[in-house]
This record gives structure tokens, C-alpha cells and sequence, in this order.
């Protein structure tokens, strides 16, 4: 074999509750994961050390050395196959990037579960899909939902998944990049200066530790309410409160109708991202008033989400959008759609 593509999903947070910093620097997280149809392709082929090469959206920002996520997950699956480690040749990862670079969209984390899915079957490993969820949860915090797609539950730090009890009903999205990225460490910290404030208390530390910040978290009641609102129903839940499922979101996905779940779309991290880029207050309100059933940034920012309520108003959104001069660009997606799969080689 030659080698291996596989094609993996970005991911949205329709909710994601976080709770207090802990002492290890991590936030508990209760977080429902959605796939939707912006893919990256990653594509692994023997080489005599491993090595990493981007190309596409954002390639410029990526990682070529030890930091990168795909490096960091090829070199997980090895440990995970110790009997075959000694005989498992070095590969050079290609990744082709359509999921922006620090949109809070998991491309980095997409990457790693493409990795994990390609090396196992250039290898031969014949690792089950449980086994490489568990290998992806010790890459990153999103790792394991891009191998699984569709829309699910994450707990602890977003790695603990469960199958969202709901049809695959599809629903038609709008992301509008902006002009700028946002660091997930600094939107932690500015979540934790925010919920000292409104506590009354002291301001704690600068935040949560870089190394050990989960990526792709997020938070506060998502912007489906007043237009022209600043893209949240209400002040970002306290430090002291654990996070929690909600219960209308669920019962809205359960439904299947889009109003309904475009009404219950949450982010604890989204007041904290507002605080960091103002701009993108204008994004949501524009969104809302063009007709979205329900709007918020996504995960950790600075990418906003709008859901329309069909393809046709999907369009129209979009376009609307792109004319408004409020974002970089955008683009229409599908969600939920499966996880990371295995590109048929060409006849």
C-alpha cells in the first residue's frame, strides 16, 4: 500500500457548558459536539522518519515539528501497539486544510483522528473504533468526537462520549470566518477574569495553563435572543456552578425541528471571546436580523455559527452575509455527517 487519505469533519459546540478551573489547569466540560461538512483530507505515506506537511486554509500557521496534533497522534497509535512498534516504518503526513486555522472549529484535533484512522490501516493495525477512540483521548480533547461525527455528548474534558439520542436529522449551517483568530488559552482566561468579577471576588490567575487548556471549548447562552443583542442571553454562568446537559437542547434535537434547536444553541466561552474581539458582536447581531433561527460563536471563537431553517435560506444567509462586509468570508455546511473515513483509492 502506498498510502492512506482519510477525510475528517470540523466540529460545532450546540452547547458547551464549562465549569471552574480546576487545579490541574483543565475546566470540566459538558459540551454536545456536532459534525458538519467542512473537511480537511490528511494522507499518510511510509517515510523514513515522521514528518508533517499543510497545505490550504490557515497551512502557513500549522505546526511542522513535534507540536503538530497528527505528529502527536501517529506517535500515540505506536505506543498503542507495542508488539508491531518495532516493525511500524516512520510516515510523512500531508494535510490538506479546508477547516480554518484557531476557528474553534477542531481542525487541529480533526487531524489527529484522521491520522489515528490513516496509520492504522497503512499499518495494518486492525485497532477497532473503540480502541482508536481511546488512543485519540489521550491526543486531545476533541480527538476522539472527530473519529466518531455526528453529533454526541462530551464530558470531563469533552473526551468521555455518548451518542446523542436523537435522528440525524439534517440541519443547514452558515459559518462566517473572521478576520483574526483567537487564542483558546486567552479565552479561557478572560472566561475565569469574567467570573471573578461577577462573583465579586479577587481576580485569580491569569487563567488556565496553556499547555493544559482543552482546545475547542466554549460557553454562555448562545445569541438567539433580542436582535441586535451582543450574542448572548445572559451573563456567563458563575465559577462556582458544574456543568450541566441541557435539557431543552437535547429535547430540541430530539425534535428535529431546527427553530426549536436554534433557540437552545449555548457557549459559556462566548462572552469571553466577545471581550476579546468586539468585532464579532456585529457578526451575530447581522445574522440574527438576516433571518438565522439561532446564532453563537463557535467554540472558543472567533468563527460565528448561524442555523438557517433550509438550504434555500442557507443560501440567502450566506450571501446576505458575505455582502454585509461583517466577516472574512463563509461557507454553507451540513451537519451532522459520520466522522473519520477512509478515502477509496482512485481505479
Amino acid at each position: 500500500m502506498i498510502g492512506v487519505t482519510v477525510r475528517v469533519p470540523a466540529k460545532l459546540n450546540l452547547q458547551l457548558a464549562v465549569g471552574p478551573r480546576r487545579a490541574d489547569g483543565y475546566h470540566d466540560l459538558v459540551t454536545v459536539f456536532h459534525a458538519v461538512s467542512l473537511f480537511d483530507e490528511v494522507t499518510v505515506v511510509p517515510a523514513r522518519q515522521d514528518g508533517v506537511q499543510a497545505s490550504g486554509e490557515g497551512a502557513d500557521r500549522i505546526p511542522g515539528d513535534r507540536d503538530n496534533l497528527a505528529l502527536r497522534a501517529v506517535a500515540a497509535l505506536r505506543s498503542a501497539m507495542p508488539g508491531q512498534a518495532a516493525g511500524l516504518a516512520g510516515v510523512h503526513v500531508t494535510i490538506l486544510k479546508r477547516i480554518p486555522v484557531a476557528a474553534g472549529l477542531a481542525g487541529g484535533s480533526a487531524d489527529a483522528a484522521a491520522a489515528l484512522v490513516a496509520c492504522n490501516e497503512l499499518w495494518g493495525g486492525g485497532l477497532s473504533q473503540a480502541q482508536l477512540v481511546e488512543v485519540a483521548a489521550k491526543v486531545g480533547s476533541d480527538v476522539a468526537f472527530a473519529l466518531l461525527g455526528g453529533t454526541a455528548v462530551g464530558r470531563g474534558r469533552g473526551e468521555r462520549l455518548t451518542p446523542a439520542l436523537a435522528p440525524a436529522t439534517p440541519y443547514h449551517w452558515v459559518l462566517a470566518f473572521a478576520d483574526g483568530y483567537l487564542s483558546t488559552p486567552e479565552v479561557y482566561a478572560a472566561l475565569d477574569r469574567l467570573r471573578a468579577a461577577e462573583a465579586g471576588g479577587p481576580k485569580g490567575p491569569d487563567g488556565p495553563k496553556g499547555a493544559t487548556v482543552p482546545r475547542g471549548a466554549t460557553g454562555s447562552k448562545g445569541a438567539t435572543g433580542s436582535k441586535g443583542a451582543t450574542g448572548s442571553k445572559g451573563p456567563a454562568r458563575s465559577g462556582a456552578a458544574e456543568p450541566d446537559l441541557d435539557a431543552a437542547l437535547m429535547s430540541a434535537l430530539r425534535s428535529g425541528e431546527a427553530r426549536r434547536v436554534g433557540g437552545a444553541l449555548s457557549n459559556d466561552l462566548q462572552q469571553a471571546a466577545l471581550s476579546l474581539f468586539p468585532p464579532l458582536r456585529k457578526t451575530l447581531a447581522a445574522g440574527l436580523e438576516l433571518g438565522a433561527l439561532g446564532a453563537l460563536v463557535a467554540g472558543s471563537g472567533p468563527t460565528c455559527v448561524f442555523l438557517a431553517a433550509s438550504a434555500e435560506r442557507a443560501l440567502n444567509l450566506a450571501a446576505s452575509l458575505s455582502g454585509a462586509g461583517v466577516c472574512r468570508s463563509v461557507a454553507r455546511v451540513t451537519g451532522p455527517v459520520p466522522g473519520a473515513a477512509v478515502v477509496p483509492a482512485a481505479k
